[in-house]
């Protein structure tokens, strides 16, 4: 394993925009969903935030993040979610503004936020449109901030901004800032679902205060299964501490992830505090019957196949 370097990062490929003093005055980026391939929490801090020890991977379902450059002072926020804040109660808008303040920005942006990742679902939708904002400005007003400095800023945001701005496969311990570069997670497929409800991390964590925690993921074990490139081993050391407390009162995450195995998931598990379930597969026409399987039986409407975000190949080479 390696430690992160100091230098600048690519969370996501910019157009190419128009040119203004230099520097662009609009850019697209794609801000990526994260799933959870282990989740085991060691203790709480006496400010309230929990120490956990996660493996995080991107994936290929990602919001559409779009920056425009203006004359006018400010930060606007649009999005296609009409239940969705635009105002400073809006992470990515608390991103923008954070950098304007710190570097006397004299003009402002537009923001628009065209959202797929399914929201309050522990996919950390909303942390990677801050991490994108926060790239995406640097690049547009020539701040020459390297990845360091900008995962310094953004874990003031929230925990998971840092690994957003990061991405791929990686072991975060502390609150989630602290950041260790893993071996590519192997190729697979991957099948997301998101039943019709909504979690409060906030309540899934003081569940998990008061109870004691019976079993711990083997977190080790499902490095070593990275190291050696085999899927399989990851697969089999996948766990979510807080599935104990999540599951028990949303019973449909059990069903959704019985599901998937029953259609040949090699494992399914819900990510962060929920309520998404994702599940592995070794080919992506298994992945679309447990896709219709689950619509099929209402288990959830926000059923996505996709891919895992800088994969390598497999055991078996492909």
């Amino acid at each position: 394993m390696k430690r992160i370097p100091d230098r600048a990062v690519q969370p996501a490929q910019p157009s190419d925009g128009q040119a203004l003093r230099g520097t662009r005055k609009r850019i697209e980026l794609k801000a990526l969903a994260k799933i959870n391939l282990g989740l085991d929490v060691l203790g709480r801090r006496e400010n309230g935030y929990h120490d956990v020890r996660m493996v995080m991977q991107s994936i290929y379902l990602y919001d559409d993040v779009k920056i425009e450059r203006t004359k006018n002072p400010g930060v606007e926020v649009s999005t296609n979610l009409y239940f969705l804040p635009t105002d400073e109660n809006n992470i990515a808008y608390k991103a923008a503004k954070m950098l304007i303040e710190e570097f006397q920005i004299n003009e402002g942006v537009v923001i628009t936020l065209d959202k797929h990742i399914p929201v309050a679902a522990g996919m950390a939708g909303g942390s990677s449109n801050a991490a994108a904002v926060l790239f995406g400005m640097n690049k547009m007003f020539g701040l020459g901030l390297s990845q360091k400095e900008l995962m310094e800023r953004g874990v003031k945001l929230g925990a998971d901004v840092p690994y957003c701005i990061m991405r791929g496969t990686v072991l975060a311990e502390g609150i989630g800032e602290e950041l260790t570069v893993l071996p590519a997670m192997p190729k697979c497929t991957v099948l997301v679902a998101k039943p019709a409800i909504s979690v409060s991390t906030k309540v899934v964590y003081e569940a998990l205060d008061s109870k004691e925690i019976v079993e711990h993921p083997d977190i080790d074990a499902l490095i070593s299964g990275l190291e050696k490139g085999s899927l399989h081993e990851v697969a089999a050391a996948m766990g979510n501490v807080l599935e104990d407390v999540t599951i028990p009162m949303y019973p449909v995450i059990e069903e959704i992830k019985n599901e998937m195995k029953a259609q040949g998931a090699l494992n399914a598990m819900m990510s962060g505090s929920g309520p998404t379930v994702f599940g592995l597969f070794e080919n992506k026409a298994q992945a679309r019957k447990a896709q219709d399987k689950i619509r099929e039986k209402a288990l959830a409407k926000q059923v996505y196949v996709t891919n895992i975000h800088g994969a390598r190949r497999n055991e078996y080479g492909a």
